[in-house]
C-alpha cells in the first residue's frame, strides 16, 4: 500500500487483521487489503484492472489470481465477517433481512446468468441473482451473506456447471428460500444475534420457508401475496358425518379458508407512523387480525375441493399506502403485540435495499467481470467486508460525537467552558463513499 498511506488505509489494515490472519499465505494477506482498498477508494469502475492501476500498480496478475484462481478457502473469512457484523450491530433488537439482488450481465457464460424476473426492478432481463442476508440495528445495516441462485437452465446442464466451477454441493436445484434457510443456519452457528427475520413476498409466500423459520425458534415477519389463504383464528377441526359409505378418517375445518385481502376487508384500519424519514414522519394505514395460516397438509373436502388444513397461528397485517398501493404480511410475533410494533417490524426491511444500493453504487458489487462461481463469490465477499469496515468507521465516528456532546454538556452543567478536541477531517468524502440514507 506504500508509505504515503492515508488515515483510512492504515485503519483498514489494522481492522482487517483478524481476516488476514485467516488467509495464511503472505501474498494473500498482501492482496486482500489492496483489493478492499480498491473497492473503497475513488474511481467509478471497481473491476480488477482499474483497481490495480489505482491501488496495486504492477500487481494486476497477483490481484486477479487472488480473486479468480487462488487456492484458498473463503469459509474462514465468511465466518469472521459474521462475527464482526455481530460485534457491530448484533443483538436482540437487531433484525435479519432476507432478500435478493439482481446483477445485470451480458452474454451467457457468466455463472448463473439467465433471463430472470427482478422484483426490485419490476422486469425480466439477463441477471445473476444473489440471495442476500443483512443484519441491521436501527439504521445501520451490515451485509453478511451473498449466495448465487442457479436457475433451472443451469442446474440441468452439468457441463455448464463444471465450466463455471460450481462446487458439487451447489449443483442441485435449490430455491431462493432454501438458500436463505441454509445461510441463516450458517449465521446462527456463528452466534449472530438478532430478534426477528424479515423478508418480502418472494420468500413469505413459501410455506416451507415460514415453517423452517418457526422450526428454528425464530420470530419472523414476511410479505405475502394478497390471495394467500388463511383461516379465522377460532377455526376448529371437526369430524364430518358420513351419510353413506365408510366413516370419515380425517377431520376437516369447520369453516373454509379465505384470501388474506378478504379476511382484512372488514378489519379496523388505523393510521400508524413507524419512524422519521428524511421528509418527515413515515405513515400509512394498517390493520391486523390473528389468523391460522392455511399451510397445513392438503385435505379434500366434499363439494369444496382441496383445502390446506389450518397451520400456525400468526398475525395477518394489511397496509394501505398513501400512493393507493396495498400490501399484506404475516408475522408470528406474540398475540399481545400492538399495531405500531407490527408496522415498525415490517417496515424495517427497507434497510436492505439501502445496503444493496450502496454495495453496487459505491463498492462495485456489480462490477465483477469474471465468469466463475469462485470469482463472483470472492468478489462479493470482499465488497461485504469493505462495507462492514465502513460501518465500523461510521459507528466509531458517531460514538466519538456522542462522547464529545456528553463532555460538553457536563462542562456546561459544571459552569465551565468545554475544551474542544481537535477533530480530524472526514476522509469519507475524499477516499471513502458516503453511506447515504434513503427512504423506503
Amino acid at each position: 500500500m506504500g508509505n504515503a498511506t492515508s488515515d483510512w488505509e492504515d485503519q483498514l489494515e489494522r481492522w482487517l487483521k483478524p481476516f488476514l490472519d485467516r488467509l495464511g499465505h503472505k501474498a494473500r494477506r498482501r492482496m486482500c487489503p489492496r483489493y478492499i482498498a480498491g473497492l473503497i477508494g475513488p474511481g467509478e469502475r471497481k473491476s480488477i484492472q482499474p483497481m490495480a492501476e489505482r491501488f496495486a500498480a504492477g500487481d494486476y496478475d497477483q490481484l486477479h489470481h487472488f480473486i479468480a484462481d487462488g487456492v484458498w478457502d473463503a469459509t474462514p473469512l465468511e465466518t469472521e465477517l459474521l462475527r464482526e457484523a455481530d460485534r457491530l450491530v448484533g443483538g436482540d433488537d437487531a433484525v435479519l433481512v432476507i432478500d435478493d439482488t439482481a446483477v445485470p450481465k451480458k452474454g451467457e457464460h457468466s455463472v448463473g446468468i439467465a433471463a430472470q424476473y427482478a422484483s426490485a426492478l419490476g422486469k425480466t432481463a439477463n441477471w445473476q441473482t444473489l440471495v442476500s442476508l443483512t443484519l441491521a440495528r436501527g439504521e445501520v445495516p451490515v451485509m453478511i451473506a451473498l449466495r448465487l441462485f442457479l436457475p433451472g437452465s443451469w442446474t440441468s446442464d452439468v457441463a455448464r456447471l463444471k465450466r463455471a466451477g460450481v462446487p458439487v454441493d451447489y449443483r442441485s436445484p435449490r430455491s431462493k428460500p432454501e438458500i436463505a434457510l441454509a445461510e441463516i443456519d450458517r449465521a446462527m452457528a456463528a452466534g449472530v444475534r438478532f430478534g426477528c427475520v424479515l423478508a418480502d413476498a418472494g420468500y413469505g409466500l413459501s410455506a416451507p420457508f415460514r415453517q423452517g423459520l418457526t422450526a428454528r425458534g425464530l420470530a419472523w415477519a414476511v410479505g405475502i401475496p394478497r390471495h394467500l389463504k388463511v383461516y379465522p383464528v377460532g377455526v376448529k377441526l371437526i369430524w364430518p358425518v358420513a351419510m353413506r359409505g365408510r366413516p370419515r378418517k380425517r377431520s376437516i375445518p369447520d369453516i373454509l379458508s379465505r384470501p388474506s385481502e378478504d379476511m382484512l376487508a372488514d378489519a379496523k384500519w388505523k393510521n400508524v407512523s413507524w419512524r422519521t424519514g428524511t421528509k418527515g414522519r413515515l405513515k400509512a394505514r394498517f390493520a391486523a387480525v390473528r389468523v391460522r395460516i392455511a399451510d397445513g397438509p392438503p385435505q379434500r373436502i366434499k363439494d369444496k375441493g382441496q383445502q390446506h388444513l389450518p397451520g400456525e397461528e400468526a398475525w395477518l397485517i394489511g397496509e394501505h399506502r398513501t400512493s393507493g398501493e396495498k400490501k399484506y404480511y404475516l408475522a408470528n410475533l406474540p398475540a399481545a403485540t400492538d399495531l405500531r410494533t407490527l408496522a415498525a417490524a415490517i417496515k424495517a426491511r427497507w434497510i436492505c435495499e439501502q445496503a444493496h444500493q450502496q454495495l453496487k453504487e459505491e463498492l462495485g458489487l456489480d462490477h465483477f467481470e469474471g465468469r466463475s462461481w469462485q470469482g463472483l463469490h470472492r468478489h462479493a465477499l470482499m465488497t461485504m467486508i469493505a462495507y462492514a469496515f465502513l460501518q465500523h468507521r461510521r459507528l466509531a465516528q458517531a460514538g466519538r460525537k456522542k462522547k464529545n456532546q456528553r463532555t460538553a454538556a457536563a462542562a456546561k452543567l459544571a459552569g465551565g467552558t468545554p475544551r474542544h478536541r481537535r477533530s480530524h477531517p472526514s476522509t469519507v468524502s475524499s477516499a471513502m463513499p458516503a453511506l447515504s440514507k434513503t427512504n423506503p
